[in-house]
């Protein structure tokens, strides 16, 4: 692991890859929401009880398939990829077919944010592109992953940039902004009713649905993976719980209890900006200790590291200013999350950059 290179088996190295593993689970709680409520909308049902209680039944099944075993995970995710990506595309495609492949904005006026509010706003798309992190923690499982790994990554990077982009021009272009903060959660879908009608909008739930259950599936897989990786380092603490069976089936029922907490208690925008809070600061760390003790080490070039802290910086703090404006609760919230996983680490590891660090 990066961050134990860089910081030994320290307090900093073990707090930040908590972090990044609650930014997964996060993650899995935002996606699980987002299912919930495609799912609702053929039914006119906006908000209430039901949303929660779908959000836990598809990080249930996730679950389930999870403990069924890697063969299962794999053969369903492959055929989930697939579907989902193609399906998005055309879908982007069409929302674009139905503004007449103008690529301008449907709405001139960009509000009052300004600079500072797009710069706020990469802190959320960020999010959007951290699911390569479940390529890297699912390592283990690729066949020859000294080659593999990097080109997965370098692959699902692209094919996210072209259908993200499908996406936000076919939204952005067929409907208004204010539009699209009405339909925030299913935004995709109202954008294509134009162009297919009522089946179009159907079929587009019904591909939101497919894509955001897989992405749940996927991602519960990655994080239990992390969470016994960190256990097996002895940089987290581990208890059975009277369970049985391995240390990953645990990390496992773990990751589900706090992806399920997060998505009964917390709302689509609160969890995505727990969930930049917690990636950006540990990306950050992972910046730093790069440039500070390894980057000699394997050839980095500082200038890239330093830049990428510093644009770390920079969305942090936009971001961190805007919602001191519009919702201070989940700042005071996030910052308290960060400060108590980090001094519990440096409680239970006693220090806070180990001597491997230094090595």
């Amino acid at each position: 692991m990066i961050l134990q290179k860089c910081y030994g088996p320290g307090g900093i190295a073990a707090g930040a890859a908590l972090l990044m593993a609650l930014s997964m689970v996060i993650a899995e709680s935002l996606v699980a929401r987002t299912f919930a409520t495609y799912l609702l909308r053929p039914f006119d049902i906006e908000g209430g009880p039901l949303v929660p209680i779908l959000a836990v039944g598809v990080i249930l099944f996730a679950f389930l398939v999870n403990i069924a075993g890697n063969r299962s995970i794999g053969l369903f995710s492959m055929i989930m990829a697939a579907i989902k990506i193609g399906g998005i595309a055309l879908f982007g495609i069409a929302a674009l077919w139905s503004s007449g492949f103008g690529f301008a904005a449907a709405t001139q006026d960009a509000g009052d944010f300004g600079a500072m509010g797009f710069v706020a706003s990469v802190a959320l798309a960020i999010l959007a592109f951290k699911g390569f992190t479940t390529i890297t923690n699912s390592g283990a499982e690729v066949t020859d992953p000294n080659r593999n790994v990097g080109r997965a990554i370098i692959i699902s990077i692209a094919l996210c940039v072209v259908v993200y982009l499908l996406v936000a021009f076919g939204v952005g272009s067929s409907l208004t902004i204010d539009q699209i903060i009405a339909a925030k959660d299913y935004s995709l879908a109202e954008a294509a009713e134009p162009a297919l009608g009522q089946v179009g909008f159907l079929l587009t739930v019904l591909l939101a649905v497919v894509a955001t259950a897989s992405a749940v599936l996927a991602s519960v897989f990655a994080v239990s993976r992390m969470l016994a990786m960190l256990t097996d380092m002895k940089m987290i603490p581990h208890s059975h719980f009277g369970m049985s069976g391995s240390i990953q089936r645990h990390t496992l029922v773990y990751t589900v209890v706090i992806a399920s907490f997060l998505a009964v208690f917390f709302d689509l925008s609160r969890i995505a900006s727990l969930g930049a809070f917690f990636y950006l600061t540990m990306d950050m760390a992972v910046h730093w200790g790069v440039w500070r003790y390894r980057r000699a080490e394997i050839g980095a070039s500082g200038a890239v590291i330093l830049a990428a802290l510093g644009f770390d910086a920079i969305v942090l703090v936009a971001f961190t200013a805007m919602k001191l404006q519009s919702d201070p609760a989940i700042v005071i919230f996030a910052l308290t999350a960060i400060l108590i996983v980090f001094g519990f680490e440096r409680l239970y590891l006693r220090a806070w950059i180990a001597a491997a660090a230094t090595e």
